[in-house]
């Protein structure tokens, strides 16, 4: 177990050392000149940002100050947030590099194409016949200096052999003229034309670095508003709390006098070095403004120890509900010190279910530990919560991961009440959760029985949601008895 643990450690190191490496080319490398006060910021930058994410995630486990890990999880936890999509982004930028290149290069080719009839431009010179050099165009153009013997010897020179030089034959003739006869001028030969500005250029020409530079400081920018934005309206989404769901639930054992009882769902409200007492606040004003029969919580209220957290969790003693508060344990108790939370929510007026049952106004509720408290002999216990009830009347059970579905089935539970998941959180997190979950979030059925999971209130890690919005649900039962 430890090799494997070690393995997929070091899997995962690698993993994020790699992305790092990668975001760093893309955003700082390939941006800014090599020396630069901006390529230090931000060679400094991915050094240390990952090193504070491990601080957020080991400050808790290690024992540090509250006060320190409070420091360090806004930065560390953010900084996953924006690399995953910081990442992504620069993804879909690498299918846009070479598109954006080659409009930029089909563009300069057109700039260049019609640089020569631009205002003040001299006109191309057209290429010149072959055998216009010595020829009657030379003629035209000095009449004048021309005689007329010339013009003669140039006529007959036309009529000789194939192969024989067109210069030699006006030579001789010029030289047989009479004595009196000026030389005609020998003609200058004319320049080679130069090619033309639009000629295309060699097939292996390097790439223009200016060119090059605005395409990465395009799509890195791209990449950095996107992922940037994303992140922010995530955190906007968790920091301004749940909004409330409402769902119906009909129940074929639930007897007409409980119709339309409703029960308050929260999970997963993750109090901890980010999300402290003002979100407890938050939270506590929107379920009693549903004004619900019942309030269930069911697990990871915490991310830390009563005495880092007691304070921030007291606002739940505000909770208002005719037949009381409930509460279940989460996996992450369990990693805060489970049965000193159990006794504090007590304190709060939670009344806790461990492995236990209580038989509320037409139905019974029950409810389970996680399975996470299994390590310390605490486990979920399906038989202490529900093997000797009266199986005629419809029961409701609290358990805080979905994947406990099965064991409800067995014993006959009418609805499930789950968290756990986040409904992925992060998205495309999703994709992951439900590989392990039966339900990632809504209600689904599972033989006779119907599992409800909420995305929960809070947030776990990075304080930022996408795709997968807080709630807290009002679940409201229905009689199908007429």
């Amino acid at each position: 177990m430890v090799v494997v643990f070690v393995l997929v450690a070091v899997a995962v190191l690698a993993l994020l050392a790699g992305v790092h490496r990668y975001v760093w080319r893309r955003l700082v490398g390939d941006t800014t000149a090599e020396g630069g006060l901006a390529r230090r910021a931000g060679t400094v930058a991915v050094w240390v940002l990952p090193l504070l994410s491990v601080g957020a995630f080991a400050g808790g486990r290690a024992g540090f100050p509250f006060w320190l890990q409070r420091v360090l999880a806004w930065p560390g936890y953010l900084w996953l947030a924006v690399l995953l999509y910081l990442t992504l982004a620069l993804l879909v930028g690498e299918a846009a590099r070479p598109l954006l290149r080659r409009v930029l290069a089909r563009r300069a080719s057109r700039t260049a194409a019609a640089a020569p009839a631009a205002p003040g431009a001299e006109p191309a010179v057209p290429e010149a016949a072959p055998a216009a050099t010595a020829g009657p165009a030379s003629a035209e153009a000095e009449p004048a200096a021309v005689p007329p013997t010339a013009t003669l010897a140039a006529a007959s020179a036309t009529k000789t052999l194939p192969g024989t030089p067109a210069a030699a034959p006006v030579e001789a003739a010029t030289d047989t003229d009479a004595p009196a006869a000026s030389p005609a001028p020998e003609p200058a030969p004319e320049p080679e034309a130069e090619p033309a500005p639009d000629s295309a250029p060699a097939p292996h020409a390097p790439a223009d670095p200016s060119r090059r530079l605005f395409v990465a400081r395009a799509v890195g920018g791209a990449a950095a508003l996107a992922g940037l934005g994303t992140v922010g309206y995530g955190t906007y989404g968790v920091l301004r709390g749940p909004r409330v769901k409402r769902i119906t639930v009909p129940l074929a054992r639930l007897p007409r006098s409980a119709h339309g009882f409703r029960i308050a769902v929260v999970s997963d409200i993750h109090l901890g070095p980010i999300l402290g007492r003002a979100h407890t606040r938050r939270i506590v004003d929107t379920i009693n403004a549903t004004s619900p029969d019942l309030v269930a919580v069911v697990g990871d209220l915490v991310d830390g120890t009563v005495a880092d957290l007691g304070t921030a969790a007291e606002p739940l003693a505000g909770l208002e509900a005719r037949h009381g508060s409930y509460f279940v344990t989460g996996n992450h108790e369990y990693f805060s010190g489970a049965a000193e939370w159990v006794d504090h929510v007590r304190e709060l007026g939670l009344r806790p279910l461990e492995n236990a049952r209580v038989e509320i106004a037409g139905f019974d509720l029950a409810g389970v530990n996680d399975v996470a408290g299994e390590s310390e002999g605490q486990g979920p216990d399906f038989a202490a919560a529900l093997g000797d009830r009266d199986r005629s009347r419809a029961s409701v059970l609290l358990a805080h991961q979905p994947v406990v579905i099965d064991d409800a089935v067995a014993h006959g539970v009418d609805l499930q009440l789950s968290g756990h998941t986040h409904g992925g959180q992060l998205w495309p997190g999703n994709l992951l959760a439900e590989l392990a979950n039966p339900t990632v979030a809504g209600l689904e059925r599972y033989g006779d029985t119907q599992l409800y999971v909420s995305r929960g209130a809070g947030a776990w890690g990075p304080p930022v949601r996408v795709g997968a919005p807080s709630d807290i649900t009002v679940v409201e039962l229905a009689s199908k008895r007429t």
